[in-house]
C-alpha cells in the first residue's frame, strides 16, 4: 500500500519525500508532464495524478486518472490505467520491464534506474493516448 499524505500539490507531495525517491519520483514526474502535456496533474488518493476522467461500471461510479504516481515503503508504483486488446496495457510490458513487479495496471519497482527508459517513455506514451470513455 501506498504511503498516504496530505499534500496538496505534486510540488508539495514531491519535496516532501525523502532521497533517493524524492529525485526518482521527480524525475518521474518531468517525464510524464513532457509525454503527457494533456493530462494535468494533481492529487489523488493520496498519490501523483495525470488527467482525470469520470467511470461508470454496473456496481461503482466515480472519478479516476490517466496515470498515477506512488511512493509506497518498499517500492514505486506507476499505475497506466489503459486497456487495449482486451488486456492491460501494463500487464503486457512484464517481459520489456524485467525489473518490475506488474500487475493489471500497476508497475512497482525499487529504483527508476532499473527500469529501459526507452520501455518506460513508450507505456506512459500509450497510457496518455488510452481514452477511456472511448473505450466504454
Amino acid at each position: 500500500m501506498f504511503k498516504t499524505t496530505d499534500a496538496t500539490t505534486p510540488q508539495e507531495y514531491i519535496d516532501r519525500l525523502p532521497e533517493p525517491r524524492q529525485s526518482d519520483i521527480r524525475e518521474l514526474d518531468a517525464l510524464i508532464r513532457k509525454l503527457a502535456p494533456q493530462l494535468e496533474p494533481h492529487i489523488q488518493s493520496g498519490m501523483l495524478a495525470y488527467g482525470r476522467y469520470h467511470y461508470k461500471g454496473r456496481t461503482t461510479e466515480g472519478d479516476w486518472f490517466h496515470i498515477g504516481l506512488a511512493n509506497n515503503k518498499n517500492y514505486i508504483s506507476l499505475y497506466v490505467m489503459a486497456v487495449a486488446g482486451g488486456g492491460y496495457v501494463a500487464e503486457s510490458y512484464k517481459e520489456k520491464l524485467p525489473k518490475a513487479n506488474i500487475g493489471r495496471s500497476c508497475v512497482r519497482f525499487k529504483r527508476l534506474g532499473d527500469l529501459d527508459r526507452a520501455v518506460l517513455t513508450e507505456l506512459i506514451k500509450k497510457g496518455a493516448e488510452f481514452d477511456p470513455v472511448a473505450a466504454t
